[in-house]
């Protein structure tokens, strides 16, 4: 899942991006709202995490934009974190948009909670995913092969998590880098080829992810 922070305090951005990517989310920062427009046109991200006082203009604004401007790809989910807690801010926010409202200070096990039931919404996915005989637990992040534990970094997690939520679908190398990687990634290295390798050879036999030719990869099974 391909995550936009705006987040205009350093510290709160560097903490909670950190964090996200230990739970193998990609995650690119923005501290502006310039700077979440410019994102915005260019990345369909899986979920937008919204802050609404921004230095250079007010988040509230960008979230109506996100409705109906055409320059601006707007994210499957949209997440409000701010310090707002009125009721009428609550009200504007889910109004304007949001599909969710955290109000500042949080925990961070509650903003995994809201992110997991967000990734959740509108689709038949559980928090516990099952293809064939692979089984991911994305609340208690661990992966199982016919019941063994499967030893996978964040990144190879994350990889195998998107292929769980579309079996049997071919996804190109470019989907890949669109929703597991983050911005810092190379479109022009080897990194989609070498983390899928490392992943189908703990994977194990018989192989589960296939490639197909001049199209992409493709996770096998119901």
């Amino acid at each position: 899942m391909r995550v936009l922070l705006v987040e205009d305090d350093p510290e709160l951005s560097e903490l909670v991006a950190l964090g996200l990517r230990n739970e193998s989310y990609a995650v690119d920062v923005a501290a502006t709202y310039r700077e979440a427009e410019e994102s915005l046109r260019v990345t369909a991200y899986d979920v937008a995490c919204l802050d609404l006082g921004l230095p250079d203009g007010d988040g509230l604004d960008l979230l109506r934009r996100l409705a109906g401007d055409p320059g601006l790809r707007r994210p499957r989910r949209t997440l409000v974190i701010t310090a707002r807690d009125a009721v009428g801010d609550r009200v504007a926010g889910l109004d304007a948009g949001a599909d969710d409202y955290l109000v500042k200070p949080f925990h961070f096990a509650e903003l995994m909670a809201r992110l997991r039931a967000l990734g959740r919404r509108g689709d038949q996915y559980g928090p516990l995913l099952r293809v064939g005989d692979l089984e991911l637990d994305q609340a208690a992040h661990r992966a199982r092969r016919a019941g063994a534990e499967l030893e996978l970094t964040s990144r190879e997690f994350a990889l195998l998590r998107y292929f769980m939520h579309h079996p049997g679908r071919v996804l190109s190398a470019e989907d890949l880098l669109e929703h597991v990687w983050d911005a810092n990634a190379n479109p022009f290295t080897a990194s989609v080829r070498v983390i899928l390798s490392r992943l189908r050879r703990k994977l194990g036999d018989p192989p589960v992810i296939t490639t197909v030719t001049a199209a992409g990869y493709r996770l096998e099974g119901e």
